[in-house]
């Protein structure tokens, strides 16, 4: 029972204190959109139609599970599904990401790259292989826990008979990631 007492205690101290220190390290999930864009060929200036010249082309919604190192390195497991609306393709890639924080200040600037595969879920899904680089800046919230990350992706995408077909893209992406 006595031992039992201890476990407990240091427990609750533990995080009674670990509330006002900077986490740095552990666990973090993170949930991403992002956007890639495209001219619209049909705009002419003074339409009265209601086109827009610039149009999405396509749109990534990304969940990651990862772990940091350090107050400058992590990585995660990305689940990602992709539509791109104009070649009327979906994806699901399953990736691996590495992040390195460049600048270490209160709020950070990242570059990242990842790999992984595209798995086949049907006949509306490619397979192949996924490559990505970004880059970024995280920005944290008020007790340096959450953040937000804007950045820049650009993906390759390789699928069809023999991986033939390639796919390049640089998206605006948007995450919130929970520390």
């Amino acid at each position: 029972m006595k031992l039992f007492l201890q476990l407990y205690f240091a427990l609750f101290t533990s995080l009674l204190f670990s509330q006002d220190t900077i986490k740095t390290r552990g666990l973090f999930y993170k949930v991403s959109a992002a956007v890639t864009l495209t001219t619209n060929d049909d705009y002419s200036i003074g339409n009265d139609d209601g086109e827009t010249f610039i149009n999405p082309n396509a749109i990534f919604i990304n969940n990651t599970l990862g772990y940091q190192f350090d107050e400058r390195s992590s990585i995660g497991l990305n689940i990602e599904y992709d539509r791109y609306f104009k070649q009327e393709l979906n994806f699901f890639p399953v990736h691996l990401s590495f992040r390195y924080n460049v600048f270490d200040f209160d709020d950070k600037v990242f570059v990242r790259g990842g790999y992984g595969k595209m798995i086949d879920l049907g006949k509306n899904f490619e397979s192949g292989t996924l490559y990505k680089l970004g880059i970024g800046y995280q920005a944290f919230d008020d007790n340096f826990k959450n953040s937000w990350l804007i950045g820049l992706d650009f993906s390759r995408k390789r699928f069809g008979f023999r991986q033939t077909e390639k796919l390049s893209s640089v998206s605006i992406f948007l995450e919130f990631m929970l520390f």
